[in-house]
């Protein structure tokens, strides 16, 4: 970036024009940490893609957890593609100016997406509570219009919650820095750092969204396998046991690669005062990507029917195997 570029002029802030720095610090070896990125993006093309066509296509898979699961690969998609396409950008070619709208655009997209797969892993939760607590009366209770209902809720909150941030941050004036020094744009980053209006709005509206989301999903899970586990370990049998607790392995699996680098995230950020710039941006940047390229192997690893069936496509060695 020339120092033109760079500069912090009222040009350049008029325009509403930031330049995204990458991982300020260890700019020498942006080439080399775009290799897991890169490795992360295929990985979740790939395994997300392959998840979503052998759902669809394979009529047996056609239940409410598979279903739920096919959700949570599409917000996985979406989610790795709102940010590592911009992270390469700026590793590979420097490329990291990006307008007011882009950024807002990206803030939207990454946190609306982030809200929906915290909604669809807590039906996952609800899903096996009802099979393990409840099995006669799962199928009346899952239909196909209570999951079509549920994913449409799921969806509209997750937009109409993150959509007034669009208007919060359109309502600042930017008048300060236009250097970020991340990959992506964040909400109250980017208002923090660059307004000189009053922006307690934006954080107390940010702070609210969060606690009534991803923090309020979090602990319905938390609650929803408590009871889970109080009733598996009064099952009977050791065999009923073991069954029903591995109908639930992969999604405990998935629930911790989703909030477990989040949580500490956010303890580095509020405790870690000396923690390196960089070293909170590398883990801002494992939450957003280690989900989606984890929870294909997760269920794919985890779940013998999806397990068989990627066997079988790679063994006859061709994708028209799926049409059988």
């Amino acid at each position: 970036i020339s120092p033109g570029m760079i500069s912090l002029n009222h040009t350049a802030i008029s325009h509403r024009v930031f330049y995204l720095l990458g991982i300020p610090g260890l700019e020498d070896q942006h080439r080399w940490i775009s290799i897991p990125f890169i490795i992360s993006y295929v990985i979740a093309l790939l395994g997300n893609g392959l998840l979503i066509c052998i759902i669809i296509i394979k009529s047996s898979l056609h239940e409410p957890m598979y279903l739920f699961l096919c959700m949570l690969a599409g917000a996985d998609l979406v989610l790795s593609t709102c940010i590592v396409p911009q992270a390469l950008a700026i590793f590979w070619f420097h490329a990291g100016e990006i307008s007011l709208d882009q950024c807002i655009t990206q803030v939207f997209f990454y946190s609306s997406t982030f809200i929906s797969e915290s909604g669809i892993l807590l039906m996952m939760a609800f899903d096996r509570y009802i099979a393990i607590c409840y099995p006669l009366r799962y199928t009346t209770i899952f239909t196909g219009a209570l999951i079509g209902k549920v994913g449409m809720i799921i969806f509209l909150r997750s937009y109409g919650t993150i959509f007034p941030i669009i208007f919060l941050l359109k309502r600042l004036t930017f008048c300060q820095n236009n250097i970020i020094p991340h990959t992506f744009c964040e909400h109250i980053g980017l208002a923090k750092y660059f307004a000189c209006a009053d922006i307690r709005v934006n954080v107390w509206y940010g702070l609210s969204v969060l606690l009534s989301t991803v923090v309020l999903d979090a602990l319905l899970i938390l609650v929803s396998y408590t009871l889970i586990l109080n009733a598996v370990f009064h099952l009977p049998s050791r065999g009923a046991r073991q069954k029903a607790l591995g109908t639930c392995g992969s999604h405990l699996g998935v629930i911790s690669m989703f909030y477990l680098p989040g949580i500490f995230t956010i303890i580095t950020q509020r405790f870690g005062h000396h923690v390196p710039l960089h070293t909170h941006i590398l883990l801002a940047n494992i939450c957003m990507l280690a989900p989606p390229m984890l929870n294909p192997i997760i269920y794919g690893v985890k779940t013998k029917q999806i397990r068989e069936r990627v066997v079988s496509t790679f063994h006859s060695g061709t994708m028209l195997s799926l049409c059988d």
